[in-house]
């Protein structure tokens, strides 16, 4: 595991807190797009290719690549995720954990309710604690709900706002830990204490010059979480 040195351990004062990505972090690979590769509605590609850019922002690229899937194919898809996404190693054991240390865990993931839920649905974590999309069936084409948007403070379009998620929670209270992969989780980075990072989240935090430990597996996380929240006084 490639690392930078985080600049403190989480002060006694502060309450740990760690907030998770789903697609690419807790899964294997990211799904929408194994669903698009899957699947190949003409046209992904490109979609895909610009929210990478930045010249389509997620909400708005993510809503188009759903809207290419006709809504008869809701089972397909689901089916297709569960039986092909693979949950990254070590993740029950970083759940297990944080609820030894009293730390919360919110998986916080630009994915969709569909299959994310059922994916984690084995590892008991709060509904509460889950905050994602949602997909709406009811019309010809696969519709993407939004009920977590971006606040007055975001102007990034994200679609599931991570950013709105992590200012529940003020940095004068807490250390918070994001860990991620990619463009989903550049602005939540941003507001973190310290990132667990890997793909394109790792080159974007070396070029912010973010304190940030990059890994592979979710083991490398309780490695460094582990002594990270060493003498810090959970509320």
């Amino acid at each position: 595991m490639q690392q930078q040195q985080p600049r403190h351990r989480a002060p006694q004062d502060k309450q740990p807190i760690v907030f998770c990505d789903f697609d690419g972090t807790i899964t294997l690979s990211d799904n929408i797009v194994a669903i698009m590769k899957h699947f190949d509605p003409p046209g992904w590609n490109g979609i895909v290719q610009d929210i990478i850019s930045g010249a389509k922002s997620i909400r708005q690229g993510v809503g188009e690549l759903f809207a290419l899937l006709p809504s008869s194919r809701k089972q397909e898809v689901e089916d297709y995720v569960l039986q092909s996404a693979g949950i990254r190693p070590g993740f029950a054991d970083l759940l297990a954990l944080c609820k030894r240390k009293n730390i919360p865990f919110y998986v916080t993931s630009g994915g969709i309710d569909f299959f994310l839920r059922p994916l984690l649905a084995p590892y008991d974590i709060e509904e509460s604690h889950i905050y994602c999309n949602s997909a709406d069936f009811s019309k010809p084409h696969i519709e993407i709900v939004w009920p977590h948007p971006c606040d007055d403070e975001c102007r990034n379009d994200c679609g599931m706002c991570k950013t709105r998620v992590i200012r529940r929670f003020p940095k004068e209270r807490y250390y918070r830990m994001l860990i991620g992969d990619s463009v989903t989780d550049f602005e939540g980075a941003k507001l973190a204490d310290l990132v667990f990072a890997r793909s394109h989240l790792a080159t974007r935090c070396k070029e912010l010059g973010l304190p940030h430990y990059e890994y592979d597996t979710f083991f490398d996380v309780i490695e460094v979480l582990e002594e990270i929240i060493e003498g810090a006084t959970p509320t």
